[in-house]
């Protein structure tokens, strides 16, 4: 029998823009920052510039899902800022290189302008892909007709070795916990085994920062900036510190959960679905992967997507085309989930033979999006070269409460200051689940 179709998500909102792991990971390097060197590629292919698979094994194994597409492409995976600069640059210098663009919706928004419309795709040759409304008002980038093609999107969920049931909390259910649940089983796993077993990460390029901005603060408050001071914020805040006493300690080594999974280090941890994903792959009977825990305002969850837009101007647009019909196949969908992870963002019936921690991931990722009270996140929106810094204003705040055991108001009111100063300068709306303003600010 084969797996529900994957529906993609519903909700979201034309204001938002989305970023992801790929913004906090470790990326390869590239030549130049304005005439880059393809790599790969047959003669002739065209140029398909990217921030997504960084690492040289995910990039590697998308390669062969272009080549067995028959996508004749020299793909080059960058870092977002070197994404954004060479795509400006060579549109003004007038000598555009890049004929594919793919990225999270976040890194493509501010660049919407340098993009090619492609209404005509998506009603045409893409009309019955099914994409959901919301995800194709979002693709307008607050504009009036579509810039890009959505590609694929991941999340963020928990992974639960089968061991550590025995400590589940009675009456809880692992696949749709509260926050508060999830913190007394936390301690009860800890004083059976007599250390810790959840863990979290907390490494130099973990990406915890993405937890408290999409899961714990809308969970608690039901926002992200426009909370960022409230008394929920406070409380969540308290929580987080209870919950980190119970972490094992190494959790400030871990930049991704699969490998102290895998090792038994761990047996409970929240991560992104890539970086979880490798721990249940060899005996996925032995694990779970369920939903993030709700809080008292919901289930926050973090939804990262991605887009392939056409620059203007760009040298081989009918080739840019073709690979984006290709890349949107639903048998090209599906290899992207099985080699990389991501899924698909139309509504596409997932095969029989899904690997099994795949599987486990896709009813995780569905069932967290489908819960009745789910509140979708998503990373900050038109920060580009300074999501860096937004991003250390949620690390700051974490480190310094839970490692560093300040006064939560305090740095709380410290790190809102910090953010509402980098959100002067930009002048950009807030995202989602913060309400849309004219300007953002930190409440």
């Amino acid at each position: 029998m084969a797996t529900s179709p994957h529906r993609p998500p519903a909700g979201l909102s034309r204001r938002s823009l989305l970023g992801g792991a790929a913004a906090l990971a470790a990326v390869p390097l590239l030549s130049s920052c304005v005439g880059f060197n393809t790599s790969g590629g047959k003669a002739g292919s065209l140029d398909f510039l990217s921030t997504q698979f960084t690492p040289v094994e995910e990039k590697q194994r998308f390669e062969k899902v272009l080549a067995d597409a028959k996508v004749n492409a020299a793909y080059n995976a960058v870092e977002g800022n070197v994404f954004a600069s060479t795509l400006t640059s060579q549109a003004e210098a007038g000598s555009v290189q890049v004929s594919l663009a793919g990225a999270m919706h976040g890194e493509l928004a501010p660049l919407a302008d340098r993009f090619t419309d492609v209404d005509g795709l998506l009603k045409g040759k893409l009309a019955q892909a099914e994409y959901p409304k919301d995800l194709l008002e979002l693709a307008k980038a607050g504009g009036s007709t579509a810039k890009y093609i959505p590609w694929m999107q991941a999340s963020y969920v928990v992974a639960v070795h089968k061991r550590a049931l025995e400590w589940l909390p009675s009456g809880a259910d692992v696949n749709s916990l509260t926050y508060d649940q999830y913190l007394d089983w936390a301690i009860a796993a800890r004083k059976a085994n007599g250390s810790p077993v959840f863990g979290f990460p907390a490494g130099p390029d973990g990406l915890y920062a993405r937890f408290v901005q999409g899961h714990l603060l809308p969970s608690f408050t039901g926002g992200q900036v426009t909370t960022f001071r409230s008394a929920d914020a406070i409380d969540a805040w308290k929580y987080m510190k209870e919950l980190w006493a119970n972490f094992v300690p190494a959790s400030t080594n871990y930049d991704n959960m699969q490998e102290p999974l895998a090792k038994g280090e761990v047996m409970v941890a929240w991560d992104h679905i890539a970086r979880i994903i490798e721990a249940p792959k060899g005996n996925p009977d032995e694990w779970l992967l369920v939903p993030s825990p709700k809080g008292p305002k919901g289930l926050g969850y973090m939804l990262v997507v991605a887009g392939l837009a056409i620059p203007d101007g760009a040298p081989d647009p009918d080739g840019a085309t073709d690979a984006i019909l290709s890349l949107s196949e639903p048998d090209v969908q599906i290899e992207v989930l099985k080699q990389n992870t991501f899924f698909p963002v139309s509504v596409t019936e997932l095969p029989d033979d899904l690997e099994g921690a795949t599987k486990l991931a896709a009813e995780a990722i569905t069932a967290q999006r489908e819960a009745k009270d789910a509140i979708m996140a998503l990373p900050p929106v038109g920060t580009g070269e300074r999501d860096g810094e937004v991003t250390a204003v949620f690390q700051n705040s974490f480190r310094q409460i839970c490692l560093d055991d300040r006064s939560i108001k305090s740095v709380v009111d410290e790190q809102a200051a910090e953010l509402q100063s980098i959100l002067d300068d930009l002048k950009i709306p807030c995202w989602a689940p913060d309400p849309a303003e004219a300007v953002c600010e930190v409440g």
